[in-house]
């Protein structure tokens, strides 16, 4: 599991998800941020007013790289710039199926480059907002996204991409009755997952997690090493395998 940083709502925790950083870094407080108009000014940005992403700092270690984005909540795609996206597509009314196959299709054309695809689906949220947290409406919502995840799996493995790829499960918050954005533990402890070639099987772990991490794993995944000094993520190396020691 992961804990979210707070407030428990959606966009201040999937930045923190994508910078490694928490809100009194990156600056975005709550949903109604925008790079226009916000309270709190980011620790730091690029030329266009932009808080380093990991897609920024994979793109500034691997130019060859490929990153792909999906959702379908408009704002999430605010603080992230998409100078550094090779393709985005935003899917309206709760769609998700289309874009998971639009990813495998970006997968599997970049399979010679490294490559990211970040997939979102919001119609999970709004299920819990709808019918309430852990309702059958709500669950049923979760296994329909499970659905379409097993789906994009065998796709990858039909095409000899599954062994090379790593996988991420992750979400932003918890839910309470029908909101979120206090201090519960069902608000503030939630999943993260990951498995692929250079992680250990453990099953549950218990060491601490944040949101803020999550950024950090990718950019040890790919060897990044320019990681923003802005960053406060830890890597929590403990669920790598040990690096095999090159003979010469």
């Amino acid at each position: 599991t992961t804990r979210p940083v707070m407030p428990s709502v959606t966009l201040p925790n999937w930045t923190s998800h994508l910078t490694g950083s928490g809100p009194e870094e990156h600056g975005i407080t709550n949903n109604e941020w925008t790079l226009e108009k916000h309270a709190l000014t980011s620790l730091q940005a690029d030329e266009e007013g932009y808080y380093p992403s990991v897609f920024k700092v994979l793109k500034d270690n691997k130019p060859a790289a490929r990153i792909g984005y999906y959702y379908n909540w408009m704002e999430l795609i605010y603080p992230i710039n998409k100078k550094y996206i090779d393709e985005v597509s935003f899917a309206e009314n709760d769609a998700y199926k289309g874009n998971y196959q639009k990813a495998f299709d970006f997968l599997l054309k970049n399979k010679l480059n490294p490559t990211v695809a970040f997939l979102y689906s919001v119609h999970t949220d709004h299920a819990g907002h709808s019918f309430g947290w852990m309702s059958p409406e709500y669950i049923r919502s979760i296994e329909e996204a499970d659905v379409e995840i097993g789906v994009l799996i065998a796709k990858l493995k039909s095409a000899e991409l599954y062994n090379d790829t790593h996988f991420m499960l992750i979400t932003d918050h918890g839910g309470l009755n029908k909101g979120h954005g206090g201090v519960s533990m069902n608000e503030m402890q939630i999943p993260w997952a990951i498995t692929g070639p250079q992680i250990k099987k453990l099953g549950s772990f218990n060491d601490f997690n944040s949101n803020k991490n999550t950024s950090l794993v990718l950019a040890e995944i790919f060897g990044l090493t320019n990681i923003p000094n802005v960053w406060t993520g830890i890597l929590p190396k403990g669920i790598f395998k040990k690096k095999k020691v090159k003979q010469d």
